[in-house]
């Protein structure tokens, strides 16, 4: 596995469809650190289109579910690895000796269960807590789910496939915490991936927030990525660029002074992205806000500052046209498309989802002012990915509906996980 650049063909894409999982963050969307809630068979239908139409450009789709029942069903060595991991995921409660024969049952009827229910019973999370039963000698059971992984559909953050290998991540949410043991063990384990290092100690590393370009890589720090997780990235001998620059998460003028909501520009790539050679796509007043450090990415002096710059100025030194977004573009998911080639993208319905945002008044008061104020004067019809700015930049698009699924808060880009261009 290895990727230079977003522009590059893409070849190979790892996807998880949506299960029962995202059905309790319908319930509490915040705390599950979704955007809003959103019709789940919608959802999965959109999550269907997108495989689709990946394929008919060419790209290979992996299915994080098929991947691990083929893999369990072909190896055995990895269906006991799998089956490890279910027992260490349950947990059973109450009667101390009933939940102990529970356990010890559940370790003897394990292999009678298929991979997909253990696959199943990863995502769910859930513990048993047996009580006594009105009939003696019997227990009633009432069932748990942890912490269900409903942001497992955005397969992009567990890790990021460098030039080397893959950099497996460690999430500083606790909600996403569990996300990148599976993905490691599925692409370690089934893909058979060897070059790796994981994020540890007190770094924090999303991928979301990386974004290679070819000579050069950023990596985005801020409300979901470290400066120890930066650093511990570009010193892993995988990232094999001449420059790294690591960005600070910056904010609009208009925030100042207001309680800053992080999921306005959580990652890199829900403000910025790159649409091909030299074209990249991004919220202009973040762009020019935000504040970078140039590393050394390679050679002996690795790591080592190369000195500082805004990301505007870095890019155009660099030779990048710059296609601006206006605030309300950028909140409607139009950087968070994926590229499947130099000039070539999968872009959300940006207009569809913004009416949905603001109809649903999901925006505080003082954002939904700006994004209202942008839209008045644009218009629908020129709305990222239809803008005229667009059609003068050369990009080709497919618009792909993700209204509903885009209230998990992530679009095409952060809905799959690239592993191969």
């Amino acid at each position: 596995m290895n990727i230079r650049s977003e522009w590059d063909p893409l070849k190979e894409v790892m996807m998880h469809r949506p299960g029962t999982e995202i059905d309790y963050a319908m319930l509490a969307p915040r705390a599950f650190l979704f955007e809003r809630p959103f019709k789940s068979r919608i959802a999965v239908q959109e999550h269907e289109n997108l495989e689709l139409v990946l394929k008919e450009n060419g790209v290979r789709v992996r299915l994080l579910r098929n991947t691990v029942v083929d893999a369990a069903d072909q190896d055995p060595g990895f269906r006991q690895e799998l089956e490890q991991k279910v027992l260490n995921t349950v947990r059973f409660f109450g009667n101390l000796n009933k939940s102990g024969q529970a356990k010890a049952e559940l370790e003897r009827n394990i292999k009678y269960l298929d991979s997909s229910t253990l696959f199943n019973i990863i995502t769910l999370e859930p513990s048993i807590d047996l009580k006594e039963d009105s009939e003696p000698g019997s227990e009633y059971p009432t069932v748990y789910s942890n912490v269900p992984l409903a942001n497992l559909y955005f397969m992009r953050d567990q890790q990021a496939v460098v030039p080397g290998g893959v950099i497996f991540g460690k999430m500083k949410r606790l909600q996403r915490m569990k996300e990148p043991e599976i993905t490691k063990f599925v692409i370690s384990r089934a893909l058979k991936e060897k070059n790796s290092i994981t994020v540890s100690g007190n770094g924090v590393f999303e991928g979301g927030d990386f974004m290679p370009a070819g000579k050069f890589a950023l990596i985005g720090t801020g409300s979901r990525t470290n400066v120890d997780g930066a650093m511990q990235a570009i010193n892993s001998g995988l990232m094999d660029f001449e420059e790294v620059a690591v960005v600070s998460n910056p904010i609009y003028d208009f925030m100042a002074g207001s309680p800053k909501d992080p999921m306005v520009n959580m990652h890199l790539d829900t403000y910025f992205n790159m649409a091909g050679d030299g074209l990249a796509v991004g919220a202009g007043e973040l762009m020019r806000k935000a504040q970078l450090t140039i590393f050394s990415g390679r050679g002996s002096d690795t790591g080592s500052i190369l000195g500082k710059d805004t990301l505007y100025e870095y890019l155009k030194k660099k030779g990048f046209n710059i296609l601006e977004l206006s605030v309300a573009e950028q909140l409607g998911y139009s950087s968070n498309f994926l590229t499947l080639r130099d000039k070539k993208i999968v872009a959300v319905n940006v207009a569809t989802v913004l009416e949905k945002l603001v109809g649903q008044h999901i925006f505080p008061d003082y954002v939904e002012h700006e994004v209202k104020k942008d839209m008045e004067k644009k218009g629908n019809n020129d709305l990222f990915p239809n803008s005229k700015a667009v059609k003068d930049h050369g990009i080709d698009h497919v618009d792909v509906k993700l209204s509903e699924l885009t209230g998990g808060y992530g679009g095409a880009h952060c809905m799959t996980s690239a592993l191969s261009r």
